[in-house]
């Protein structure tokens, strides 16, 4: 069977307005802040970044949020439509949207307005009512008068203008997670008596107008895409019969109903809808989707959490929504539409949903990939040229060194792998048996279907010794053999009643009875939840003042996971662990105590290989231990170098 007998659905063209897209795949919007702090024009890397997706077959490429008004944007990432009267900006639009659209891709700007939401600090948030925040109860919200309705559908109108002017091929209004349409259509914030609130017609109207009149300033067959939270998610707010109500409203208006989910402006929880994670179902949202497009003739979009091929075919196949659309997706991995289509499925990166690329953007202004080396380094990508062909071996088989060997074949080198355990994967194969972490194996898959498909000569049960690096003699050696874990030099650290963080995964009948996790960073949260959820009596001690939560705090709150922090193990007991508190010495009983206190360096292993080869290069948790997004890029890059200088 060839690919598209295979994925019919996925790769039949659609056409909205009067604009035909090449398939049903749509790159979702997910923001950069990488815009010229004075400029606030997209640059090189901003360019290379859209570009790269646009090369990998996706047929509309959302660049994502546009503040539409200028007092509304709080930081560089929003300007971007909005600094209309900047030459550099509208230059650097035209460039942008030429690189998307010369790929066979569609430009697509996200339109919005933060309304109470506002990153914009001030006395007040302008609002459908008056009120304060939900999250911020300090900000004063103040209802909008009709004179700024007004003014608000106009910006609207005048951005969706300027972008068509620029080379945008479609706009979507974004009218859901809380923005300023989304707080008109919402009983929770729209309090109003006028033609603007009460009725479901009133709360869309806002919406309405501004479809139409785009519609009329920019043509009927201009696109007009309409992002909505299909559900709110929230105490207080609308449920799918909101959504459903919503997109009637629409229906006739918008040429794509975008069927999002979740207000994260009612509460935190919601975000979890909003961008589901590993806690979550791939695909959990579709089902809002699919009830909303039982009551509309428009076409409908779902999104949240998607990438696996089948699943893809099949909401597109059984009718639950006309299009599919990813951020993280493919961010994780931009080929996705041309390898489904050329019949290469088994290469797909497939998204963990771990947030590393949504983190990085907010802490390091990029959007980095725990497992697609490349995000974030496309204009590095486009300077690689080819290289004398080598001979080189990798040390470890762990996410390193599986990348590492992976990229230095596809560079055209002669690659041996040895791992010294008798299965690729290293350290995370701990984890492949636990349910919110099954995307983890399915990497590891990929990684091994790579390797063989690339002929890497791959020998398990193989440690890298001087020895062998003299017997194999390669031009190049990339030591990738990880860490050990961290074992604290304390009274009774080795007792039978001791277990390590990586042993509990993959064997948890070890933990018996009460359970004590020390540390409780990712993973021994992680694994308090997991076992948490399988009914152990479980809690956690960090010696810090806070644990690494991260995107797992409100589970951790759901399932009611202790975490007491400010506390340090001194002594391990046969019926406990004995701590040190800012209140003093406290013992916390248990029969099972897990260390999850990270790992080390193994510096002396890679010293004794450093000299037993010209090029010689370090990658992942040998070099410093952090997380599979560090030791992915490591190894990619210490490839890329090979034969090069």
């Amino acid at each position: 069977m060839n690919t598209i007998e295979r994925y019919p659905n996925l790769f039949k063209p659609i056409k909205l307005g009067n604009t035909y897209f090449r398939n049903r795949i749509f790159s979702a919007p997910a923001g950069l802040l990488d815009l010229d702090s004075v400029t606030k024009a997209p640059g090189f890397d901003y360019i290379s970044y859209w570009e790269r997706k646009a090369k990998g077959g996706a047929a509309s490429i959302n660049v994502g949020e546009c503040a539409v008004m200028d007092y509304d944007a709080g930081e560089s990432r929003y300007e971007l439509i909005r600094m209309k009267d900047r030459v550099h900006n509208y230059n650097g639009l035209s460039k942008l949207t030429d690189a998307i659209s010369r790929n066979g891709a569609i430009a697509t700007a996200e339109l919005q307005h933060f309304g109470a939401a506002s990153l914009k600090q001030g006395l007040f948030q302008l609002g459908p009512s008056d009120g304060r925040a939900p999250l911020n109860p300090e900000i004063l919200r103040r209802a909008m008068t009709e004179e700024q309705i007004e003014q608000v559908i106009e910006e609207f109108v005048e951005a969706a203008a300027y972008a068509k002017d620029r080379g945008f091929g479609m706009v979507m209004l974004h009218a859901g997670h809380g923005w300023l349409l989304n707080q008109f259509f919402s009983p929770f914030f729209n309090q109003r008596t006028d033609k603007w609130g009460g009725s479901a017609e009133n709360r869309a109207r806002l919406t309405v107008t501004i479809v139409d009149r785009i519609h009329e300033r920019c043509g009927k067959g201009f696109p007009v895409e309409v992002r909505i939270s299909g559900a709110e998610l929230f105490d207080g707010g609308y449920g799918v019969e909101g959504g459903i109500e919503f997109a009637k409203q629409l229906d006739g208006h918008a040429d794509l109903i975008h069927v999002s989910a979740g207000n994260p402006y009612g509460t935190n929880y919601s975000s979890e809808w909003t961008h589901p994670g590993i806690f979550k179902d791939g695909g959990c949202n579709v089902w809002l989707a699919a009830e909303i497009k039982k009551h509309v003739s428009t076409p409908v979009a779902t999104v949240g959490g998607l990438s696996d091929p089948d699943e893809l075919e099949e909401i597109i196949a059984s009718g639950k929504a006309d299009v599919v659309e990813m951020a993280r997706g493919l961010i994780c991995d931009p080929d996705l539409p041309v390898k489904l289509r050329t019949g290469r499925e088994k290469e797909v990166r497939k998204c963990l949903r771990c947030f590393n690329c949504i983190t990085s953007m907010y802490s390091r202004g990029r959007l980095y990939c725990a497992i697609n080396p490349e995000s974030g380094k496309e204009r590095e990508v486009l300077s690689l040229h080819s290289v004398p062909r080598k001979h080189v071996l990798v040390a470890g088989g762990g996410m390193a060194g599986m990348e590492a060997a992976i990229t230095a074949a596809q560079n055209g080198h002669e690659v041996t792998l040895c791992e010294k355990a008798g299965e690729l994967g290293g350290v995370l194969l701990c984890e492949t048996g636990v349910y919110f972490k099954t995307r983890i194996g399915e990497h590891i898959e990929r990684q091994k279907y790579m390797l063989e498909k690339l002929g890497v000569d791959v020998r398990l049960n193989t440690p890298v010794t001087p020895a062998l690096v003299g017997e194999i003699n390669p031009d190049a050696l990339i030591v990738a053999i990880g860490g050990k874990p961290i074992r604290p030099n304390i009274p009774g650290i080795d007792g039978a009643n001791v277990v390590s963080v990586e042993d509990a995964f993959a064997n948890p009948d070890l933990v018996k009875g009460k359970a004590l996790v020390i540390g409780a960073g990712r993973s021994g949260i992680e694994l308090g939840i997991w076992l948490k959820e399988k009914g152990v009596d479980i809690s956690l001690i960090e010696a810090k003042e806070s644990g690494s939560a991260g995107n797992a705090a409100s589970k951790v709150t759901r399932v009611g996971l202790e975490i007491v922090v400010n506390t340090k193990a001194k002594e391990i007991k046969a019926d406990g662990v004995l701590c040190d508190t800012p209140d003093g010495e406290k013992f916390f009983a248990a029969d099972t105590v897990v260390l999850a206190l990270g790992v080390e360096p193994l510096w002396d292993e890679v010293d004794a290989l450093s000299s037993f080869a010209g090029e010689f290069y370090q990658a992942g948790d040998c070099r410093a231990p952090r997380n599979i997004m560090a030791a992915t890029g490591e190894g990619w890059t210490m490839a890329n170098l090979v034969g090069r200088f």
